[in-house]
């Protein structure tokens, strides 16, 4: 009754975002609610924007570039024309340079 893991050696198209976020993008392009879509769509969004500042620590990640990647991810079946992608991205960059800080720990008492 043991079943064996299958690998998935199919190699990552964006190495920078990993082979999860491919298998979201593809589950988000197959939802059939556009609403649910519109939500599957900000969150990946956000998360690929997040690996893309830590892969690219030097880059910043424009909102243009996720779109792009999200398009050709999907291979064009999403599309980021929702009012509040660009607002939910933008919010997302100022909290990453937030956490940075300015690289001093607090001591523990």
């Amino acid at each position: 009754m043991i079943e064996t893991l299958q690998r998935n050696s199919t190699p990552i198209r964006m190495r920078n975002y990993g082979r999860i976020i491919e298998q979201m993008v593809h589950v988000a392009a197959d939802e059939t609610d556009a609403a649910t879509q519109e939500k599957m769509v900000l969150y990946i969004a956000r998360s690929m924007r997040q690996k893309n500042l830590v892969w690219n620590k030097d880059q910043d990640a424009s909102i243009q570039r996720i779109k792009d990647d999200l398009y050709t991810l999907s291979d064009g079946r999403l599309r980021c024309d929702y009012p509040s992608f660009e607002q939910e991205l933008q919010h997302t960059a100022p909290r990453q340079q937030q956490q940075q800080g300015n690289g001093q720990k607090k001591k523990k008492k």
